[in-house]
């Protein structure tokens, strides 16, 4: 829940990086698409690992633009899903991590 806390509920357009770490259990779940259509987000991915080993888990590297309510709520439904979320709130920064 700590990436929620770094925004108000708005009406302001925002962008946001994190980088969403997808465990082996979520790897064929259409979660960035849920991103999209579900919270009205454009979703820019920016880099991306998986292991050949598919116990391990993934991850994503993104930017989130959209109102600044609809990226709390992909916040919160990413957590629900228990998803680790590292990001940046942000972009003008020159690092991916606090």
């Amino acid at each position: 829940m700590a990436m929620v806390s770094f925004f108000f509920e708005s009406k302001s357009i925002t962008q946001l990086r994190v980088r969403l770490y997808i465990p082996q259990c979520y790897l064929h779940e259409p979660i960035i698409s849920q991103m999209i259509s579900r919270y009205k987000l454009t979703v820019n991915i920016t880099g991306a690992k998986q292991d050949q080993n598919l116990y391990k888990q993934g991850y994503f590297d993104i930017e989130l633009r959209g109102y600044t309510s609809h990226i709390n709520h992909c916040l919160n439904y990413l957590e629900s899903l228990n998803l680790k979320i590292i990001g940046k709130p942000n972009t003008d920064g020159d690092s991916w991590y606090y």
